[in-house]
């Protein structure tokens, strides 16, 4: 089993990334959305490392996810905090770590209830492949391809470390 990177590295590239693909597409006031948890511990470090002048958004997608029937509630269910108006802005949306895609479709699910953004763009800290919905990340930290019984997660808020876990370990 491989050492996984440190986290601060990642970070720095993914704003770097962040940045140019803003610049690529005019975009000069992006508003940051973070997912609960790891997501907001990313988009907190990338909100600072952008200097991006709109508040930080929080969502926490529990009500908007299509398996909770089949999982379970989260008994951990946050309110979502948008501090800003979504209709016709440029928005990132942030995660720490892109599976299946189901996570970022209940994520904009729940963005498009706030109102129109103009684009959405996804940005990742890890990648680790196996998408089950057509969703890709204009930005990752790092793109990793796991074993079958693999998943990995960000810990923190700090310092922040991936780990990898196997299924039915902690």
């Amino acid at each position: 089993m491989s050492t996984l990177p440190e986290v601060p590295p990642l970070l720095e590239g993914m704003a770097a990334g962040l940045r140019e693909v803003l610049q690529h597409r005019g975009i000069w006031r992006p508003c940051l959305i973070g997912i609960h948890t790891g997501g907001v511990w990313v988009a907190q470090r990338l909100h600072q490392a952008l200097g991006a002048e709109e508040p930080l958004g929080i969502l926490d997608i529990s009500f908007y996810r299509d398996d909770f029937t089949r999982v379970g509630m989260n008994p951990a269910v946050r309110p979502s905090q948008i501090p800003f108006e979504v209709d016709e802005r440029d928005i990132v949306l942030v995660d720490d770590v892109l599976y299946t895609g189901r996570t970022v479709r209940a994520a904009l699910n729940e963005i498009f209830d706030y109102g129109r953004p103009r684009r959405v763009l996804l940005a990742v800290l890890v990648d680790r492949g196996g998408r089950e919905l057509p969703i890709q990340p204009d930005v990752a930290g790092l793109r990793l391809e796991l074993e079958p019984d693999e998943h990995i997660k960000l810990a923190g808020p700090d310092p922040l470390r991936l780990v990898r876990v196997r299924r039915g370990e902690g």
